[in-house]
C-alpha cells in the first residue's frame, strides 16, 4: 500500500519507503560489524516488527537465527495497563547467545524495558535493541537502545508494520494517522 492509496487517512508521511530501506542498510552494516563471528539471535516483537525484522534480516550478511515474541501491556484498551503479559514466548534458548531485540517503535519504553530485563534473566551473552522508530517525547522509562532508525514526534503513526485496529500495517512508509480516523 502506498501513501497515495490512503491519502485522506494520513496528515503527513514522516518516513518514506526509500528512507526506511536506506536506513536499514546503514543499521545492518553497523550490526554486521558489531556481531561478526558471534552467535546472533534476532528477536522480533510481534506484530509490529514483522516488516522491520524481515527487511533488516535480509540486509544483514552475518549468520543469524530469528525468533518471535508477542507481549502486551494493553489488552483491549488503547492505554497501557502497566502489566506486561507474554502472549507468545521464544522457541530458542538464549544461554550464551547474543540477542538483538528488533522493534518497530519505542513509545513509553515500559514494555520494552520489561522485555529486555526478562530476556537478560535467561542467560544470554548480551541483549541489545534495534528499533526503526523512537518517540523521545513519549518516553516514561529510559531504555538503552543501541540501534535507532529514526526519532519521530509523539504522534499517532501507522505503516511499515504499525497499525490502527489491525489496518495500515502494509503501508510501505510511515505516516501520521489523521485524527478523524481514530477519534
Amino acid at each position: 500500500m502506498l501513501p497515495e492509496d490512503i491519502q485522506g487517512d494520513l496528515t503527513t508521511v514522516l518516513v518514506t519507503e526509500e528512507q526506511i530501506q536506506e536506513r536499514l542498510a546503514e543499521l545492518a552494516a553497523q550490526i554486521d560489524a558489531d556481531y561478526a563471528g558471534k552467535d546472533v539471535l534476532l528477536v522480533g516483537v510481534l506484530k509490529g516488527a514483522v516488516m522491520v525484522m524481515a527487511d533488516l534480516a535480509r540486509a544483514l550478511s552475518i549468520p543469524l537465527e530469528m525468533d518471535w515474541m508477542a507481549v502486551s501491556s494493553y489488552g483491549a484498551s488503547t492505554k497501557s495497563s502497566g502489566v506486561v503479559r507474554i502472549l507468545k514466548d521464544l522457541d530458542a534458548a538464549l544461554a550464551g547467545r547474543h540477542v538483538l531485540i528488533v522493534e518497530d517503535i519505542i513509545d513509553s519504553g515500559v514494555t520494552l524495558s520489561w522485555l529486555r530485563e526478562n530476556l537478560i534473566t535467561r542467560g544470554p551473552a548480551s541483549v541489545e535493541i534495534c528499533a526503526l522508530l523512537r518517540k523521545p517525547d513519549a518516553a516514561k522509562v529510559e531504555v538503552d537502545v543501541k540501534y535507532v532508525g529514526f526519532e519521530i514526534p509523539n504522534d499517532f503513526v501507522v505503516g511499515y508494520g504499525l497499525d490502527f485496529a489491525e489496518k495500515y500495517r502494509n503501508l510501505r512508509s510511515v505516516g501520521i494517522l489523521a485524527p478523524h480516523v481514530y477519534e
